[in-house]
């Protein structure tokens, strides 16, 4: 089995790009590409007096707004998880001293 595979995306109107990935990224790699494709499609239609790249920044900018905010959720879901395994560890400590 290959340890990399060499993929050919393209995004927006621009050149196509290859890129060398493991095999398990490829789903990744290929479902971002169709997105941001979606994405910037939809906006081309609909900012018509922006150019193509002021839309792919535009794309650039939400895809980074929404990787940050579930980074974030993300890690309040982490001290929550860490909280609870806390006060999960002093019920079970209570408990194992009154026997």
């Amino acid at each position: 089995m290959k340890d990399k595979l060499n993929i050919t995306i393209r995004i927006a109107n621009l050149p196509p790009m290859r890129i060398l990935i493991s095999p398990e990224e490829e789903e990744v790699v290929r479902k971002a590409q169709k997105n941001v494709n979606l994405l910037w499609e939809r906006w081309s239609e609909r900012f018509t007096e922006n150019t193509p790249g002021e839309v792919l920044g535009m794309v650039a900018y939400r895809f980074a707004q929404m990787f940050y905010t579930a980074e974030a959720r993300m890690n309040e879901l982490e001290t929550t998880i860490n909280d609870l395994e806390k006060a999960l560890d002093n019920v079970l400590l209570e408990s194992g001293s009154e026997s």
